[in-house]
Formats: C-alpha cells, structure tokens, sequence
C-alpha cells in the first residue's frame, strides 16, 4: 500500500474493548481464487486439485456465505478483488488488516510475497465510507517482511478484547517479536505457544485451532504442547468462556476456524450469530455441537469446501472483523 491519508499521525489513546464480537465485517470477493503453491509449504491444509474451475466455484461459495450472513442481519462491507494481479488468497482479509474499537486499523506483514498486493487502500476505504468506520491511527507493522518476520492479522492473533489477551501459536508465520510490537501497541497481554497437528507440523494459524466468541472458548488443547497446554488452559479459563475442546481431527476438518458476529434484528434486538463451514458442522459431535450451540444464539453453517481444499482455510479466515467506535 501507498500513503494513507485516512489515517492521523497522532496515536489513538487506548482504551478497553467493550465488545467481544464484532459489528460488522470485510469480505473480499475473488476474481481469480485458486491453489497458492506459495502458501503451501507453511499450511498443511491446503490441497491440490487440478479438476473443475477453482475460480468459480470459489466465487459461488463465497456468494453463498455472503448471502446467509446477510440473512442474518449481520453488517457487511464487501469488496470486488481485481483480477490483475494475481491474488488466489484475496479472500482471506483478515490476515493483512484489522480493524479496533478504538479507531486503529492495522496492517500486518505476509509471509508469501504473491500474497503482499492484497494490501489495497481502497479496501480500507471502502470499510470507512460504507460502514462509518472511523480511524483514530494506522499501526504498519509491514516493514517487518524486509527481515523474514510476520504477523498474519486475525490468523495468527486469537483475541480475547475482554480481558485484552492475544493468543498466538508460533509458526513460520507468526513472529514473537512483530507480536511483542503488536501487544505493547495495542495494549494486549501475548500468549503464545506451540501447537501441532498429528504429524507435527506446526499449525500454521492460531485461528484454525481457537475461537473466542462471547460465552465459549472453542479450543484444540491436544494440539498445544505439553509444556504449553497447562499455562493455556488456565488462562482461558479465567476469560470466564465455557472451555469445548476439539479434537485433532475436528481442527483438521475446521472446527475451530468458526467466527462469533454480532448482529441485530428488529424483533429480536441484538444477538449473536456463530458461523461455521459445513465441513466444521459436520466434524463435530452431537454433544460438542450442542455446547457450542448453547453458547451462542444462532448457528449459521455455510457450504465452502472448495475455499477450504485450496485456500486451506474456512469461514472464519474470510471474515475481517470490523469493531465500529462506539
């Protein structure tokens, strides 16, 4: 991205998030969605697959989740990807930017370079005028991706805006230091660890393991290492969540990448939608989708499987937050 003149020089003053689900939400729509070799390496996820038109079914998927979020009543700002240049994870904008209650919009450094052009001001701009978003600051950790170190946005940081707790697995893609930067700017305690999946690889984003809505931790412990697993439960039990574990296997198939929104309805007042991937629905137990159902009041499951064999992430991974200023 270039100058950004949407964004004062002065720092915003911090202050406690009121809200643990957001408002309102980016979502890119992509021109050319597909399999990013690029990204490959670093997430175990993703799967090739050389049949059908990629581009396409990505597009009609990520129409369908769309449309089910607006159903709900649930506040999007949705943005069409150029086609030129290329960018098969333009979808997935919660890794380059993210967007606080207290005005700061943040920019964050990307570990595959085909990745880097999704940074466009006129997203940003679009967040701002269409859902009166209101800067107060712009944090730019991107120069970060000079010396090999990165942040990945809402992929790699789980917030607990609560009790003001980032939790970051460490990876290839998630960089103690950037997070050290990232937690004193932003006011936030870090808690990292190391989590990997059964062959283990280490888990690429914190996000696929771990959700945080308002009632429930939705958690994958036995991912987390022994000399972690301990120090990480404990801490999500004093955010005062229900804690549903997840299996490896439940990670694997999505569970854990579910995203909590809060919306409001006329009859209803405000309210709080889940929403999880079929794949993730289906992955789940009876019971464990029962617990996760209690805490919520609404469940949204939306079909996205060729997004999730690609792309290597699911809904959650499609969705910037936006946090409006109160």
């Amino acid at each position: 991205m270039d100058t950004h003149p949407w964004a004062p020089s002065r720092s915003a003053q911090l202050h406690a998030a009121a809200h643990q689900c957001a408002d309102a939400a980016l979502m890119v729509r992509p021109a050319r969605f597909g399999y990013n070799p690029d990204t490959a390496a670093t997430n175990a996820f993703q799967r090739p697959d050389p049949t059908g038109d990629a581009a396409a079914a990505g597009r009609a998927e990520f129409d369908g989740l769309a449309a089910a979020l607006a159903g709900e009543g649930v506040r999007l700002c949705i943005v069409e990807d150029t086609p030129d240049p290329l960018k098969p994870d333009a979808l997935f904008p919660n890794n380059w930017v993210s967007f606080h209650e207290d005005g700061t919009v943040v920019l964050y450094p990307l570990q595959a370079a085909s990745r880097r052009p999704e940074r466009r001001r006129d997203v940003v701009d679009a967040v701002i005028e269409r859902l009166g978003f209101r800067v107060s600051r712009l944090l730019d950790l991107t120069r970060h991706e000079r010396d090999g170190r990165y942040l990945e946005g809402t992929g790699s940081l789980v917030l607990d805006h609560r009790q003001r707790v980032a939790y970051a697995c460490r990876s290839p893609r998630t960089n103690e230091s950037v997070l050290a930067e990232w937690s004193r700017e932003l006011d936030y305690e870090p808690v990292t660890f190391d989590a990997v999946d059964p062959g283990g690889t280490p888990i690429y984003h914190t996000n696929v393991l771990m959700s945080l809505g308002e009632r429930a931790a939705v958690v994958g412990l036995e991912a987390i290492s022994e000399p972690d697993r301990g120090r990480v439960r404990e801490r999500l039990e004093n955010g005062g969540r229900e804690l549903i574990e997840i299996s490896a296997s439940e990670i694997e198939r999505f569970a854990g990448n579910v995203l909590e929104l809060a919306t409001c309805d006329e009859a209803l007042g405000e309210y709080r939608v889940l929403v999880m991937s079929a794949t993730a629905r289906h992955a789940l137990s009876e019971a464990s989708f029962a617990r996760v159902a209690a805490c919520t009041d609404e469940v949204l499951v939306a079909p996205v499987p060729t997004i999730e064999r690609l792309g290597g992430g699911s809904v959650r991974c499609m969705l910037a937050e936006v946090f409006l200023p109160a």
